[in-house]
């Protein structure tokens, strides 16, 4: 044994635990609950890509940033989101989708002859039970 590992073994020996203060359990923490919330004010909305640090704040209530923008001003600006997100997709290759597809359908036919080779497992240990209890005369 090192010396090191001896004098570490003599420290905890010496140790008496008996000295320590017993653990008290530490207090709940503060929490805010729907409960604390006046009724009547509304609940902030789910933050966005891009909000937060370094964009606006995340939790911006409904109607403090002004009157709300037209359907078709709306769908216009989801449809540009949209062609901007996709721009950003990494799409796979002809290569790669080939082969998740081959991989997926070996897998399900993998599984398929397994889970029907249990079944019948299955449906022979009930033959075969049936079989002994008849020759007790159970069934």
């Amino acid at each position: 044994m090192s010396k090191k590992a001896e004098s570490a073994d003599k420290i905890m020996a010496d140790k008496d635990d008996s000295d320590e203060l017993p653990l008290q359990p530490e207090p709940a923490p503060e929490r805010v609950s729907s409960s604390d919330v006046e009724p009547g004010v509304p609940a902030p909305r789910a933050a966005r890509f891009g909000e937060g640090v370094e964009g606006r704040g995340v939790r911006r209530e409904r109607g403090i940033s002004g009157p709300r923008a037209g359907f078709f001003a709306r769908t216009g600006q989801f449809l540009r989101d949209v062609r901007a997100e996709m721009k950003r997709v990494s799409w796979p290759s002809v290569r790669e989708v080939k082969n998740t597809t081959i991989i997926t359908l070996v897998a399900v036919i993998f599984f398929a002859v397994y889970l029907w080779g249990v079944d019948q497992l299955i449906v022979l240990l009930g033959h075969f039970i049936g079989w002994l209890l008849s020759l007790v005369g159970v069934s």
